[in-house]
């Protein structure tokens, strides 16, 4: 069974990107794309993915407010906040609400893939010791 991934990003030249980054990864598929906050909730609910990728800056509900909404029923789901608004605060406001990890849009894509993949492999070593909480 493939890594299912929803996409959150208000530009669609960003998502289209980004669905040719994640999908051309052994193992991992692009179940979704969000273009607004409200509509990542929404689709993470119904699709339930296990990685979502947000944007910072979208209309109708930032990344911030849409990963904490989709943590409080999801909170097995590994958020990744990937943006061109990266901060020290925003680190610490997005790990509040359980943002695995902020990545700035300035590093190249390999950067996300790499992110994705250790925070995939810390999930499968804690549920298999039983802890089931990545760190």
């Amino acid at each position: 069974m493939p890594t299912r991934i929803l996409i959150a990003d208000d530009h669609e030249v960003m998502r289209s990107v980004l669905r040719h980054l994640l999908d051309s990864h052994e193992g991992w598929q692009v179940c979704s794309e969000a273009k607004n906050g409200g509509e990542a909730v929404a689709k993470a609910a119904d699709l339930r993915p296990d990685v979502i990728v947000l944007d910072l800056a979208m209309p109708i509900m930032d990344g911030v407010q849409a990963a904490r909404e989709i943590l409080k029923s999801r909170p097995e789901a590994v958020v990744v906040m990937f943006t061109l608004h990266s901060s020290e605060q925003l680190e610490r406001t997005a790990a509040q609400v359980g943002v695995k990890r902020v990545i700035s849009k300035a590093h190249n894509g390999s950067r996300l893939l790499s992110v994705i993949e250790e925070l995939l492999a810390e999930r499968r070593s804690q549920s298999a010791s039983g802890s089931g909480q990545i760190h």
